[in-house]
């Protein structure tokens, strides 16, 4: 129902922004930039800091389907704010590693708390806003990916120069206090569903409204949890999903020991055109949700890996200054194009009641390809002593997502039209 008043979905939509800077923006992609420092400090080899970002992803994995489900049950706030008091916590304990055993542990902790927060809030859109607006929303959200990079990529480096040897824990000391105060933040403000301010649709008429419609909530609060994995549609974006997670990742690990180790840039260097990615990447959820609004999930998502595909195999490619621009250019315009419209084609299928569950269950897959990408990089560069090898695999591995993605499927029925 129209009122002159700011739809309250705003604010929680801003707050789902804070919640993926602290989620993904610090508690993730600054492991880039960190990732050199602590193979000085901790003398560890690229297969084993590859694990490392593996054992984060096993925690993101594990709780990304599961932290959908219990925010389908008891809440997004609840699940959102103590997921990011695990991470902020964990991530100041990982300052304190010695040993590979007890970074591993950290980084798996931080994992959890990261799948708990990220996937309800990237479902907040899709519980707060009609279908035409669903993917522009969910964009807003992703948008603190990029937020949070840009913020990593320009704090982290002077603390790294500070602190010498030590600046890598100092990182992580300044990074979880962040999400620990961006918790508390969130959980004064952001609410699950429309109803908790008192907002409701009274029927199906009102087109032009913000909210889903009466009927679309009625509908998805029928479903059974157990439906969500009976949809072949939900399963075939989840596989879709999987190859993002597979090769994203592992340009995301190795960007800047790429820059730094095998190309001999320096830490600043490699820095500032990791905050440019940030910085650009800001952008990139609101414009491909748009483009999957109008084009369609299906040729939103194969336009998005193609893109994606082409930022990978031109940064193994053309080792020079240009070509690393470029590369980093076309990546951050498209990064997180691929969570936003999985995010938003999850509500589609399911339904906003359900759409923290149908997400978590798709991140299941992406989850996957995350915790095996690391690894896989790590021990290709490793058995190649270069990076190029890695970072072409990972091209092509996005070539096949865009493939699939021709195949996705429209919902049965039209949701919140």
């Amino acid at each position: 129902m129209k009122t002159g008043k700011l739809h309250y979905g705003w604010i929680v939509i801003f707050m789902g922004f804070l919640t993926t800077i602290a989620a993904h923006g610090f508690g993730r992609m600054s492991y880039t930039i960190i990732l050199p420092a602590m193979k000085d400090g901790l003398q560890f080899n690229y297969t084993q800091l590859g694990l490392l970002g593996t054992g984060n992803f096993i925690g993101y994995l594990t709780m990304a389907i599961i932290g959908g489900f219990l925010a389908a049950r008891f809440g997004t706030r609840i699940v959102i704010t103590i997921a990011l008091i695990l991470m902020g916590v964990t991530m100041i304990l990982t300052g304190l590693a010695n040993s590979f055993g007890f970074a591993f542990a950290m980084r798996l902790l931080t994992g959890l708390g990261n799948g708990a927060s990220y996937v309800p809030a990237m479902a907040l859109g899709s519980a707060w806003f009609a279908m035409k607006k669903r993917g522009f929303a969910t964009g807003i959200v992703s948008a603190g990916i990029g937020a949070g990079t840009l913020i990593s990529g320009l704090v982290v480096p002077p603390i790294l120069t500070a602190f010498d040897l030590n600046g890598w824990r100092y990182s992580w000391y300044i990074l979880g206090v962040a999400v620990v105060l961006i918790s508390g933040v969130v959980y004064l403000y952001v609410r699950s569903r429309p109803e908790e301010k008192g907002l409701q649709q009274v029927g199906t008429e009102q087109t032009g409204s913000e909210l889903p419609t009466a009927s679309d909530t009625k509908k998805a609060s029928s479903l059974q949890w157990t439906s969500v994995i009976k949809m072949g549609s939900v399963w075939y974006l989840g596989v879709i999903y999987f190859f993002y997670g597979l090769s994203y990742i592992i340009y995301m690990t190795f960007f800047a020991a790429y820059l730094v180790k095998e190309m001999g840039f320096s830490q600043e260097w490699a820095g500032g055109l990791w905050a440019m990615v940030g910085g650009l990447s800001i952008f990139c959820g609101v414009i491909w949700g748009g483009i999957s609004d109008r084009l369609g999930r299906s040729k939103g998502s194969a336009l998005a890996y193609l893109v994606l595909a082409l930022s990978y195999i031109i940064y193994a490619l053309i080792k020079v200054k240009f070509g690393f621009y470029l590369s980093a250019i076309v990546f951050g315009l498209t990064a997180w194009s691929i969570p936003t419209i999985m995010a938003a084609a999850a509500g589609d299928f399911v339904g906003p009641r359900l759409a923290p569950a149908g997400l978590g269950f798709i991140t299941l897959f992406f989850g996957v390809g995350q915790a095996l990408g690391p690894a896989l990089g790590g021990y290709l560069a490793d058995v190649s002593k270069t990076f190029t090898v890695p970072f072409f695999v990972a091209g092509v591995i996005s070539l096949i997502g865009m493939v699939l993605s021709f195949y996705l499927k429209k919902p049965s029925a039209t949701r919140d039209s």
